[in-house]
């Protein structure tokens, strides 16, 4: 029986994770990208494909991340991989729009790489509160989660650093280090938001303060 109650934590169930998307696609678009900077796992093998077939980075990073999805089906739920292709979609919208229409304020690629590391950490934060993936690597991570009980940040960091090598034997060395600062910083941020005490449940607590 669908109630206020249970659609007003849909919706804000779906406006999060289309926040958290819309924060991860403007990270790897305006900061990450344009300096072939893997925002992760997908993102690393999306700027590979990018620099090997030509494929635009926001079709590749949406193939790559949709190709997840059976496992997510398989392993996190039905619940989880309609959410999870919501937030990919969103990214990859997000990636497009941005890369077209904004530009990085800084000059320097490695405040480049600070801002969109924290930003990308935001996003991804986001949205693994509402119990959906990244997209890519993200949803490997999860089902890591969900069946060892452990922090998603971990996992995420392990798999997409052997991705990382892969990329820069191809492409450039220097990636490895900045993919792996990025990381580093992203995974931090997520790490902190998984396991922050407060939950983001804006029902909840509405919902509390009205029966004091």
């Amino acid at each position: 029986m669908i109630t206020r109650k249970t659609t007003r934590i849909f919706v804000r169930k779906y406006i999060l994770i289309f926040a958290g998307a819309v924060i991860q696609g403007f990270a790897m678009a305006v900061f990450l990208f344009p300096n072939a900077i893997p925002s992760g796992g997908a993102g690393g093998l999306t700027v590979l494909f990018h620099y090997l077939f030509h494929i635009p980075m926001s079709i590749a990073l949406f193939l790559l991340n949709a190709s997840m999805l059976l496992f997510a089906v398989r392993y996190l739920g039905s619940e989880s991989a309609i959410g999870t292709l919501f937030g990919i979609t969103v990214t990859s919208v997000s990636v497009n729009i941005c890369g077209v229409y904004l530009n990085t304020p800084f000059t320097n690629v490695w405040i480049d790489l600070l801002a969109g590391s924290i930003i990308l950490g935001t996003g991804i934060g986001l949205l693994l509160r509402q119990g959906v993936s990244n997209g890519g690597i993200g949803v490997i991570a999860m089902i890591i989660s969900k069946y060892r009980n452990t922090n998603p940040g971990k996992p995420l960091f392990w798999i997409n650093g052997c991705i990382f090598l892969i990329t820069a034997y191809i492409i450039d060395w220097q990636i490895v280090i900045q993919a792996v600062i990025c990381q580093w910083l992203s995974t931090r941020i997520v790490t902190f938001l998984f396991a922050f005490p407060i939950h983001l449940n804006w029902y909840n607590t509405i919902s509390a303060w009205r029966k004091k």
